[in-house]
């Protein structure tokens, strides 16, 4: 079963700090800080959320991986900024994906681009959902009839891995830990660990050319793609 990632926060919903521990950092930090509550707030309820109804409706031939689930349109609204954060922890969902779509190969992905721009749609890919600049929320106004993010994340396999020229082919989708899981299984490393690595994937690398911790230099990801 897929581990549920917070709609609002960074990482899963299993991985929430318990109210002692959250009641016990809120005290600590107003008596060193000078200022502040003992007591914590907690993120608004999703139940509670006021979300403006999606406009457009997937047909049923892609109904078996498109949502417009509260929860999908929600946790594919924003990324993970300190600004994302704020806004998804006061539930500020004012301007989610109409639809959510998680294909699981290359036909279903062409189905549903192919209904989108029938649809006059906006098409966001979607990864990891790390991104701090804004970079998977829909756009607001604008000549579009809607708002479609398609997450890539069923697409996650290393395709094929040449071990004499090190090449390896991977999908989109993959995480960090997916691809360092596959490649190590041939005693291999992508070597390409940035802050997000355990989100983030390799589509959202090569799309924003990512670095960070132990992803400069020769790690660079730039450095590391034959093609696309």
């Amino acid at each position: 079963m897929r581990r549920r990632r917070s709609h609002w926060g960074w990482g899963y919903e299993d991985e929430r700090p318990s109210g002692d521990e959250l009641r016990s950092t809120a005290t600590f930090l107003a008596g060193h800080l000078g200022f502040g509550s003992p007591d914590p707030e907690t993120p608004v309820s999703l139940s509670d959320v006021v979300m403006p109804s999606p406009r457009l409706s997937p047909p049923h031939a892609l109904a078996a991986f498109c949502s417009i689930d509260r929860y999908e349109r929600a946790a594919h609204c924003y990324g993970r900024s300190y600004r994302d954060l704020v806004r998804g922890f006061r539930g500020q969902f004012d301007n989610p994906p109409d639809v959510v779509a998680r294909p699981h190969d290359e036909e279903q992905l062409r189905e549903v681009l192919d209904w989108a721009l029938g649809e006059k749609a906006a098409v966001i890919p979607f990864g990891g959902g790390t991104s701090v600049v804004g970079g998977v929320e829909a756009p607001s106004g604008g000549p579009f009839a809607g708002a479609v993010t398609i997450d890539m994340t069923s697409l996650d396999r290393v395709l094929e891995v040449d071990p004499v020229s090190l090449a390896a082919r991977v999908q989109a989708g993959a995480s960090g830990p997916r691809i360092e899981q596959q490649l190590g299984e041939q005693g291999l490393t992508l070597r390409h660990f940035p802050q997000s690595f355990e989100l983030s994937t390799l589509g959202g690398w090569i799309a924003t050319r990512a670095g960070g911790h132990f992803a400069t230099l020769y790690t660079h990801i730039d450095d590391l793609v034959e093609s696309v």
